[in-house]
């Protein structure tokens, strides 16, 4: 394996290295020395160099998301329940629906995807908002936060929907 295809490999074990490389905010030297690269420094330091250059800036087209709300006293079910309640997210045979614990639910509905679910959870997590659980489809996204973390949240999806 050549110098560059190793220093891929090793950036694509690190998103957040790869999204660096995407925005052009790396230290090349700084970010060469940190990669498990068998190679000299400098190869490496210039093999991301070369990479970035060959990626696009990053930037995603707006996302054709309809309206944000926000779902209260949402919590897990299980399956007897879920057929009962109408669930929000359904995911390897657990359901959370309406009513049925503490946590609140953010739902977009429109066009969104994976990428957008992941501006999404980067965005919580840059807010210190901690996810129970989210889920996407083609029409619809949602995130479930705990009771008190609803309001920010909502806020947080709506600013990563609107980039």
């Amino acid at each position: 394996m050549t110098v560059a295809e190793e220093t891929r490999a090793a950036v694509r074990e690190r998103p957040f290295l790869f999204d660096a490389l995407r925005a052009g905010v790396v230290n090349y030297a700084a970010a060469a020395a940190t990669l498990d690269v068998d190679a000299d420094p400098d190869a490496v330091a210039t093999a991301l160099r070369r990479f970035a250059a060959e990626l696009d800036d990053g930037t995603t087209p707006p996302v054709g998301a309809g309206r944000v709300t926000m779902e209260r006293r949402v919590g897990a079910v299980d399956d007897e329940s879920a057929e009962s309640a109408e669930a929000l997210i359904t995911v390897a045979g657990t359901a959370y629906a309406v009513g049925a614990g503490d946590a609140t639910a953010v739902v977009a509905r429109g066009e969104v995807g994976p990428d957008v679910l992941e501006r999404v959870l980067g965005r919580l997590r840059a807010a210190g908002t901690d996810v129970e659980t989210a889920a996407v489809a083609p029409d619809a996204l949602v995130v479930v936060v705990g009771r008190r973390a609803g309001a920010d949240a909502l806020r947080t999806v709506e600013s990563a929907l609107r980039e």
